[in-house]
């Protein structure tokens, strides 16, 4: 139980990356009144929580919708993973037409999805369906724990930019590319693993 809480948590601390967004919730929340933004970070970081939540409890119910295999899901889910982590290392440079500049009140979008609960954070959670009750409880844990993180990282997310610079942000977030690669690849290897005993 608990090696499945640190699995949880570090991938979806790591797919999530807080730490990398912080400068989306900087500047989508400028227009913000000073004494409103933590409600919204508050609100922003409930809602992509729920919303991984569900994907997390039904994922199974989808995959059997969707007419998906497990093992598929696990490759495609590694594919992505792998890709994310590698515009984490190698970024690319801004068009200057970024979602950084929002006018008003952010509300689900961009914060909530898609920067937390994107797409490939939905695929992760997606993996994490169970019928065990301990693998459940595990999951879910560590998705309230990473939800935590998002909530100290963004009530600070002001403070952290000023006292850390751009180099050492950039720096942290290729590091945790770098760990999400590994991760991607193992998940892949996995997947193609049980796809070879399938046949």
């Amino acid at each position: 139980m608990t090696q499945n809480f640190f699995q949880t948590f570090i991938l979806l601390l790591l797919v999530t990356d807080p730490f990398g967004n912080v400068s989306l919730f900087v500047n989508a929340l400028k227009s913000v009144p000073v004494e409103r933004r933590w409600k919204v970070v508050v609100r922003e970081c409930a809602i992509a929580f729920g919303i991984l939540l569900l994907f997390m409890f039904f994922g199974r119910h989808f995959l059997k919708a969707m007419q998906l295999s497990e093992i598929a899901l696990r490759i495609g889910g590694g594919v992505i993973l792998f890709l994310i982590a590698m515009r984490m290392v190698f970024p690319q440079p801004s068009n200057g037409n970024s979602d950084h500049d929002i006018a008003g009140e952010p509300f689900i979008v961009p914060l909530a999805i898609p920067a937390l609960a994107g797409p490939s954070a939905l695929a992760t959670v997606l993996l994490f369906s169970s019928h065990e009750v301990d693998e459940v409880i595990a999951h879910v844990a560590g998705l309230t724990a990473v939800a935590l993180v998002w909530l100290v990282v963004f009530l600070s997310a002001e403070r952290l930019q000023r006292a850390l610079g751009p180099r050492v942000m950039t720096a942290f977030e290729r590091l945790m590319g770098l760990i999400l690669t590994a991760m991607a690849i193992e998940m892949l290897l996995a997947g193609i693993r049980a796809f070879l005993k399938s046949i």
